[in-house]
């Protein structure tokens, strides 16, 4: 059985703005566990060891040494390559975004299909959908019309 805390911790931030803060220093802690590695080294600690200390595999940590010995501080910065290509291209993206301003009532599998004919390259739904977020473009399940409805509905 614990026993309860005797100091409350004061919560200056909200529980959102603390997830922000720590992602946006992510990349820096990054550097700074490789900066404890490189430490550890010069301390003529074993790569193995200095590896077990900051916790990380030994491939890794030679891997870390070897960016070190050849870049220095710049090699210890983590590399992202920002993913896979687009299949559509620039020119093909702003052709698809000028046709869909045409309409406002495109649902996800008509916008996957104009893809497919227009251009013949075939995505899954969820990459439509973050293709049309990058559109600034939001989507939504289409309110269904009744044919049968009066025009003048509203006023009855």
């Amino acid at each position: 059985m614990t026993r309860p805390e005797s100091i409350k911790i004061l919560r200056h931030l909200s529980s959102e703005e603390l997830k922000k803060k720590i992602k946006s220093l992510e990349k820096d802690t990054k550097v700074l566990q490789r900066l404890y590695f490189i430490k550890y080294r010069y301390e003529e600690v074993s790569v193995e060891e200095a590896a077990k200390r900051v916790g990380i595999s030994k491939p890794v940590a030679y891997i870390w040494q070897d960016r070190w010995n050849e870049e220095g501080y710049d090699g210890l910065r983590p590399k992202f390559a920002g993913g896979r290509p687009s299949r559509l291209s620039d020119r093909q993206k702003e052709q698809l975004k000028g046709i869909l301003k045409e309409r406002d009532d495109w649902a996800t599998e008509d916008v996957r299909e104009l893809i497919f004919k227009k251009f013949n390259i075939e995505y899954a739904p969820k990459q439509v959908r973050r293709i049309l977020r990058y559109f600034g473009m939001k989507h939504a399940k289409p309110y269904p019309h009744d044919y049968r409805k009066p025009d003048d509905a509203e006023d009855i």
